[in-house]
């Protein structure tokens, strides 16, 4: 895996470095305190995809312009705005091994900026002159929001299915990698077929990635993750390597499984124990073999662009997308 990432940052480091520079000049608050609160999440270690990926799509379509590192700061800062008010929903703690900004600064200033954040995002998208664009960006907005509200409606519920965390993944995680590639085609105006094939790369990495990212929370590495090993379950959230679990153990196991998660205060030993009926009914290799398939679906999409450095990097960036273990 480190290979793999060595290799994607080697092939991309000045455009991370550039899309840096953006970040800071584009924020524009008008208080230093937005500035302070903005830069502890925008700047506390993050992998700078989702605006790599616009990049990537502007340039495999050709872009000829000045402006794809501007326009991919728009994706971060929605990202950003997001994980400000998932946190403080979900009342975590910790974030990329920091203390979350509400408990920093309180709630109601995180709203605030996570709510600047989203605002700065479709100005800039507006910049862009292009009604296809804010379109795309406020219906990323809508649908990440109506995601976090499904998932918090289904909060500690045992009997959620495999095709309501599809429905859920696909608003919070998977539209907004879709929309980052799509407006990469857009603003290169390049076909509508080519525009569908980016489109589809982001949304099937998107899915891989979540999936990849929800079996991550049961690896027992909190450093490495950047949050509490088990953050999903104690925040009420049932992913599919626990969804597919429940659903083959036999009764026994299952009754033990559910005391277990529904004991928001279980211990290591309890965690444990979870994961362990996890392997022994294949929930993790299930997930692993579902998030292999999206995998699949992404790099085929690339199929109708031809052979080039920028597409080998996306195809390389979807094999680390499931090998990733951070």
């Amino acid at each position: 895996m480190n290979d793999i990432k060595h290799r994607i940052l080697s092939l991309v480091k000045d455009d991370l470095s550039e899309i840096e520079v953006a970040l800071e000049q584009n924020l524009n608050p008008h208080f230093d305190l937005v500035s302070q609160i903005a830069g502890h999440i925008l700047f506390s270690g993050g992998k700078r995809l989702r605006p790599l990926l616009m990049v990537l799509s502007a340039r495999l379509c050709g872009y000829d312009g000045n402006y794809e590192k501007t326009f991919s700061t728009i994706f971060e800062y929605l990202h950003a705005a997001t994980l400000l008010h998932d946190d403080l929903v979900d009342e975590a703690t910790l974030r990329r091994g920091k203390p979350v900004a509400h408990s920093l600064w309180g709630n109601a200033i995180a709203v605030l900026v996570g709510d600047f954040l989203l605002a700065r995002s479709l100005s800039i998208a507006a910049e862009t002159n292009r009604p296809d664009v804010i379109k795309v960006v406020a219906e990323i907005t809508e649908n990440m929001s109506q995601g976090e509200i499904h998932q918090l409606m289904k909060k500690g519920s045992l009997d959620l299915t495999e095709t309501e965390y599809m429905e859920i993944i696909e608003r919070k995680t998977a539209v907004l990698f879709q929309g980052t590639c799509r407006v990469g085609a857009l603003i290169s105006g390049v076909s509508k077929e080519k525009e569908a094939a980016l489109a589809g790369y982001g949304y099937n990495l998107g899915i891989a990635f979540q999936m990849v990212d929800d079996l991550l929370d049961y690896s027992q590495d909190t450093p490495a993750l950047g949050k509490k090993v088990g953050a999903d379950l104690k925040e009420g959230k049932l992913t599919l390597p626990v969804i597919y679990s429940l659903k083959s153990a036999d009764e026994k196991d299952r009754i033990q499984m559910e005391k277990i998660i529904k004991d928001k205060d279980f211990s290591m030993e309890d965690f444990e124990t979870l994961i362990a009926f996890m392997k022994k009914y294949g929930g993790q290799t299930y997930t692993q073999k579902v998030a292999q398939k999206y995998v699949k679906n992404a790099k085929n999409a690339l199929e109708i662009f031809k052979d080039s450095t920028t597409k080998e990097i996306l195809l390389t960036i979807a094999d680390y997308t499931l090998a990733r273990n951070v």
